[in-house]
C-alpha cells in the first residue's frame, strides 16, 4: 500500500513539475496543482496518524509542565 502511494506521489510530482518547467500553459495552474497536492497529502496524513501525534504532543506537553514546576 505504501509502494503505491508513494509511486502515485512520485508521479503527480513529476506530472506538476514538468507542469511548472514548461514555457507554455499557464503557471499559475501549476502552482495551483501543487498546493493542492499537498493540502491532499497533509490531510491524509493527519487522517492517518492524528492518535500518534495526538499522544506525542500530549507527551510533550506532560514534560514540560514537568520541567516548569
Amino acid at each position: 500500500m505504501m509502494t503505491a502511494l508513494k509511486n502515485k506521489m512520485q508521479r503527480m510530482r513529476l506530472k506538476a513539475k514538468s507542469i511548472l518547467a514548461s514555457n507554455s500553459g499557464d503557471q499559475m495552474t501549476g502552482w495551483l496543482i501543487v498546493v493542492l497536492i499537498v493540502v491532499v497529502v497533509g490531510a491524509v496524513f493527519m487522517t492517518l496518524y492524528q492518535d500518534s501525534i495526538t499522544t506525542i504532543w500530549n507527551n510533550i506537553v506532560t514534560k514540560i509542565t514537568g520541567l516548569l514546576s
